[in-house]
């Protein structure tokens, strides 16, 4: 190519600078759709009104009998004017750096509604909008729009959000959205269960308060809490049989500093405690507690994921509670989940947690706790069988010896009618629980194959076929009821005959079968 048109072509070929489009509406859609679980709704209000500064927020969630759900949050923070109003509905344009809500999505949780309403008092001015049908106009491939009144005021600061015809993917099942199940939420997913106070000198408390209407959950007064998550007290020397169960020993709260290969320092702020059942107890839990112990990886001191791997496989998770904060853990929009696993930080942060938990576990005092532990469980075995012995022994009384329950069982009480002096031999010469005719009896007319069961009835039951069955022997025939309808309906297509007065099974049509049917509850 020669130096003319080379020229000429890049005249020809002028570049062209394009700038990546977002389809709005369908990020607004795909953000408000990632927040499913309506408990999410809480875990935003509280955020929101924390980073406020408010020292009261109040929740509540009604239903009608349509099933149509308002949540109504109020608190008594610094308020917003119209800037932080178009933070609150804008996507990834919030006013807030360094805290909870930084990236502007948890509010789009509120889009999924007929109505959203927001009146807010700032700085003496009083700011009230209304965004009318916000999912319906989003599906509609169209972006809703609000309405913006402002006005002076002397009311003091705060915020009142109404959010009308609430939908949520898991939808408001009363079953599901309980006082219990939402305090359990509150103290080990949201800001309401906070370990900062551990070590922010900045730290403010809030009291919160959440209602639900009677149609959801009308079995206890409303949720009265703080955004503090206290361990039960520490208790070293309980009294008592089974004092592993009440020790409690509290970790202080320690800063761990880590140095990256290119020279940034992390900082892991972790606290906690070891503690038994009972101490565990104390915890605002809620269902299954040891499914919420062991080792946890927050971010504003907001528990996300827990990472057990940090104390070994020789000691057991549910022994511990550790939060171990770290501000460099990036998480996902909604919270749920760490983001940054495949990072050097990730690994920098679980590295020195691990060293952290290995000191913990080779404290005397926790060597000791353990030792402690695994004696009392031994006692507590020791005392389990002697009152289940106990409870046998008051049943056997009760029905006047030997009732076999078990194949096994009728073995012995075939022994025990054999050497009473039965009037036929009928001795057990192998025996296999799991097979289906699972015994071979020698008899006086040679070895038999025989079937034991506790009911003659239970045999049916399994429709095991009768081939190379000669013998039933079985503590009680059982449901006789059954078997008259296994009779009137045939059993694997051959009839069958049950002949309780001679104690005799006959079956099949042209090669006839007669079965006999030893029954030992009479003959003891």
């Amino acid at each position: 190519m020669n130096e003319s048109s080379h020229t000429s072509t890049t005249m020809e070929r002028q570049a062209m600078h394009k700038t990546p489009k977002v389809n709005e509406v369908n990020e607004f859609i795909e953000i408000a759709s990632d927040f499913e679980d309506p408990l999410e709704v809480i875990r935003e209000a509280l955020s929101n009104s924390y980073d406020a500064e408010a020292t009261w927020v109040e929740i509540e969630i009604k239903q009608d009998d349509e099933g149509r759900n308002t949540l109504i949050i109020e608190d008594d923070g610094h308020g917003m004017d119209e800037q932080d109003l178009e933070s609150f509905f804008d996507l990834g344009n919030s006013n807030k750096h360094d805290a909870i809500g930084y990236k502007g999505h948890g509010t789009k949780i509120y889009y999924k509604s007929d109505e959203i309403r927001v009146e807010s008092v700032k700085d003496g001015n009083h700011v009230e909008s209304v965004m009318e049908q916000p999912w319906e106009t989003l599906n509609n491939h169209e972006l809703p729009t609000y309405s913006v009144d402002t006005e002076e005021t002397d009311e003091t600061s705060g915020t009142r959000i109404e959010v009308h015809g609430f939908r949520a993917g898991q939808g408001f099942d009363p079953e599901q959205l309980t006082y219990n199940k939402i305090e359990h939420y509150i103290k080990w997913k949201t800001i309401g269960g906070s370990t900062a106070w551990h070590f922010d000198d900045d730290f403010h408390e809030f009291d919160i308060e959440v209602t639900l209407s009677p149609q959801i959950d009308n079995t206890r007064k409303p949720i009265e809490t703080t955004n503090k998550l206290e361990f039960p007290d520490e208790n070293l020397h309980p009294d008592g049989e089974f004092v592993a169960e009440r020790m409690c020993k509290h970790f202080p709260p320690r800063e761990l500093t880590v140095t990256l290969d290119d020279g940034r320092e992390l900082t892991i702020e972790v606290v906690g405690m070891v503690g038994g059942k009972e101490a565990r107890n104390e915890l605002p839990t809620y269902g299954k507690h040891s499914a919420q112990f062991g080792i946890w990886l927050a971010k504003d001191h907001i528990k996300v994921e827990r990472y057990n791997d940090a104390i070994g496989a020789d000691n057991e998770f549910f022994h511990f509670f550790f939060v171990a904060n770290c501000q460099s853990l990036e998480l996902s929009a909604n919270r749920e989940k760490i983001r940054n696993k495949s990072g050097d930080v990730y690994q920098a942060i679980t590295n020195e947690l691990e060293r952290f938990m290995t000191k913990v576990c080779q404290e005397e005092w926790y060597r000791d706790y353990i030792a402690r532990r695994k004696l009392e469980d031994k006692k507590r075995s020791v005392q389990s069988q002697e009152s289940s012995l106990q409870d046998r022994l008051v049943k056997t009384k009760e029905q006047g010896g030997l009732s076999p329950s078990n194949p096994a069982e009728v073995i012995a009480a075939l022994e025990r009618y054999s050497a009473n002096g039965s009037p036929e031999t009928v001795e057990i010469a192998d025996f296999r629980m799991d097979e289906e005719v699972n015994a071979i009896v020698n008899t006086d007319d040679g070895y038999k194959n025989a079937a034991l069961q506790a009911k003659l009835s239970d045999f049916f039951e399994d429709e095991t076929p009768l081939t190379h069955i000669d013998r039933f022997i079985c503590w009680k025939v059982g449901d006789r009821d059954a078997l008259t309808k296994i009779e009137r309906a045939s059993y694997l297509g051959d009839p069958i005959r049950f002949d309780f007065s001679n104690n005799e099974v006959t079956y099949g049509e042209e090669d006839k079968k007669t079965i006999p049917v030893l029954e030992l509850v009479d003959k003891m």
